[in-house]
């Protein structure tokens, strides 16, 4: 027998790492390397959008969005116990909000609540979903505590595989086609050397585009299909009210972006919408032809992790202070 010894995982009290569950535990579940670890565990991209949101007179702790889906997903967390208080005002907050993914982080869970929680997801169908989990820290020896998150309540029939229909039964021809593509790009992307990480538990939908984070609120990578015109395209997509102003800095790099990124990149203002693109496009191919698909997986897994590089510290540093100051002169 192997003689090589083995550490032993110790649990940890979660009062030695959060003191404070406003003024620590909550700032450190909305770093986004640490709710990156809550999404995994659910197999949800998720993007911190407030701490401590106003809701009336009330504050929710982290407000979020699902990046797959656009939605907005409220976070309550505790270092206790949850009690009935908690639940008023979690509900009172998504109401307040329109969460569609609501998400209870504790300590523990009583079986009354869990009970709560199996219910609200009965009767909201899939209309909004309700998720427990209780959170551990673990360390072994001498290292530094390490979380884990247990699920202990979810939808019965939770899926990250979203059921788009036309027909309101069955996925129609296309949007089974546009699944299987999706499926067969993550294996591409999630053997990729770059910095998207594709979790095992992030289903493709049936769509034409599937979207990955790039580190702030209002930015968004996506791999898209445009079969109409024959090309496949690798984006930055800009939305929200500032996706004006934020495409107007970005484009002031554009000389050095182009050089970072080895080649010029189509510059989408999109002057009759809110929002705006910068997108690189492999065009005359057929999203459909399967016999292509590796060629076309590999390049947009390439272009890609390559976007993650090049706009990444970009969009974080991007501040609205400079266009406005622009502007006035």
């Amino acid at each position: 027998m192997n003689d090589t010894s083995l550490g032993q995982l110790k649990r940890v009290d979660l009062r030695e790492a959060w003191t404070a569950e406003d003024r620590h535990f909550t700032p450190w579940l909305a770093h986004s390397e640490n709710l990156s670890v809550l999404g995994d565990t659910l197999g949800l991209e998720l993007e911190t959008v407030a701490e401590e949101k106003n809701v009336g007179p009330f504050r929710a702790d982290i407000l979020c969005r699902e990046v797959g889906s656009d939605s907005w997903v409220l976070i309550e967390n505790q270092l206790e116990r949850k009690d009935h208080i908690h639940l008023v005002q979690l509900l009172t907050y998504a109401a307040g909000l329109e969460a569609v993914i609501v998400i209870w982080v504790a300590a523990s869970f009583t079986d009354e609540h869990r009970a709560a929680l199996d219910w609200l997801n009965t009767v909201t169908g899939e209309k909004v979903r309700f998720f427990g989990l209780e959170i551990e820290l673990w360390r072994i020896g001498a290292s530094l505590p390490a979380p884990k998150f247990n699920i202990v309540s979810q939808p019965n029939d939770w899926s990250r595989k979203v059921v788009w229909t036309t027909s309101g039964d069955e996925l129609s021809e296309t949007r089974v086609k546009q699944s299987e593509y999706w499926d067969a790009f993550h294996k591409v992307l999630g053997t990729a050397d770059g910095p998207i990480v594709v979790s095992g538990d992030r289903k493709p939908q049936p769509r034409s585009w599937m979207p990955y984070g790039v580190g702030r609120t209002g930015f968004r990578l996506g791999a898209v299909m445009v079969r109409p015109r024959n090309r496949v395209q690798a984006e930055l997509y800009i939305y929200g009210t500032d996706a004006k102003a934020f495409f107007g800095l970005l484009q002031d790099q554009r000389d050095d972006i182009e050089q970072d990124f080895g080649c010029s990149l189509e510059w989408q203002e999109l002057p009759e919408k809110r929002d705006c693109r910068i997108a690189h496009v492999l065009n005359d191919v057929d999203p459909f032809d399967e016999a292509d698909w590796p060629r076309q997986h590999e390049w947009l897994a390439e272009q890609l992790n390559t976007m993650h590089r090049v706009f990444s510290d970009r969009v974080r540093n991007l501040d609205l202070a400079d266009w406005r100051d622009d502007e006035d002169e």
